[in-house]
């Protein structure tokens, strides 16, 4: 049984009407535990919405998931917080960091809802900002962080959670070449240990790092290919940097 599998899949806004938008039009798609899988695309191609779905932040207008063999497109929004609870560890490319918390805390806050008591909580929060090179901003806030800064404090809240399933979206955007290396060579590694990493991302340079890259175009899968070891990258080169991208897909 496949972990994530989807089957005729859309999410369509405004439909019926004049503006509607197909922001994914009848995709299909399984991934097995443990794969480590690019979700590569322009803009507007519905990657960061298949995300979403995937990662139970949003239900599609039609078509079946099912994570783990559970049926998720009927679920409620309690079940499903649930469900990503549980499950689901995320990197998002906006920070979502609560300005008023400090920034160990802001990594221990999804351990909350996982049950973890507070000194292990605080003891895996530092732990993963130790990884990120960033334990010195443990009892500092935010806001007075660099973008990069919040992006390493983002990728340690993933890490913490320890969860079988990491969904990172544009993980490296925010950070130099040398550092974007270590996050991608943090998700290879978290790989290897047997967490299922699908990657969000505009950048060939960095798809190429997974060992899958599936090729989103106006809502549909254009391509589904595999990597051999030979084809990916050496992690901590200077991979590839696309220009800006508008946000919004």
């Amino acid at each position: 049984m496949a972990l994530i599998e989807i089957k005729n899949l859309s999410k369509i806004y405004g439909e019926g009407q004049e503006n509607e938008v197909r922001a994914l039009d009848g995709v299909s798609l399984s991934i097995e535990r443990g794969e480590f899988v690019a979700v590569v695309g322009a803009s507007g191609s519905g990657k960061s919405t298949m995300m979403n779905i995937l990662g139970c932040l949003d239900v599609p207008t039609r078509g079946s998931y099912l994570l783990d063999g559970i049926p998720t497109h009927h679920r409620s929004e309690r079940e499903l917080a649930d469900i990503r609870g549980r499950k689901i560890g995320f990197i998002f490319q906006g920070y979502n960091l609560i300005p008023s918390l400090s920034v160990w805390k802001n990594v221990a806050l999804p351990l909350t809802y996982q049950g973890v008591g507070e000194r292990e909580r605080k003891a895996r929060a530092l732990e993963a900002l130790a990884a990120m090179g960033i334990a010195d901003r443990a009892d500092s806030r935010p806001m007075v962080l660099s973008g990069g800064q919040q992006q390493r404090v983002a990728v340690a809240r993933a890490i913490a959670t320890r969860s079988p399933i990491l969904m990172a979206d544009e993980p490296t955007g925010a950070l130099d070449s040398k550092t974007g290396g270590q996050v991608l060579q943090i998700l290879r590694d978290l790989n290897r240990a047997g967490t299922t990493v699908i990657l969000i991302t505009h950048d060939n340079g960095i798809a190429a790092k997974a060992a899958r890259v599936v090729r989103l175009s106006d809502g549909r899968i254009v391509e589904d290919q595999q990597n051999t070891p030979d084809e990916l990258c050496p992690v901590g080169d200077n991979f590839s940097r696309a220009p800006a991208v508008e946000r919004g897909d």
